[in-house]
């Protein structure tokens, strides 16, 4: 079986939800649970589904913080 490999590296992360961290190249992730969180078009408004309620890039940029390398997951 062939697998392929991909590795991100995390810059930011929601101070109210720090599980959901972003990358470099502005992808959303749940580290969690591992999955790549996909960016969503809700009422004119483009955003992410957080926790299971859309929260808009306006609000979410207010609440990023940059991930100290004391604190990464792996």
């Amino acid at each position: 079986m062939n697998s392929i490999s991909i590795s991100y590296t995390l810059k930011f992360e929601l101070d109210f939800a720090p599980e959901y961290k972003w990358s470099e190249d502005n992808q959303c992730f749940n580290v969690k649970t591992g999955r790549k969180i996909k960016q969503v078009y809700n009422n004119g408004c483009i955003g992410y589904t957080i926790r299971g309620k859309f929260k808009s890039l306006k609000y979410l940029k207010s609440r990023l913080r940059k991930i100290k390398n004391d604190e990464l997951p792996f």
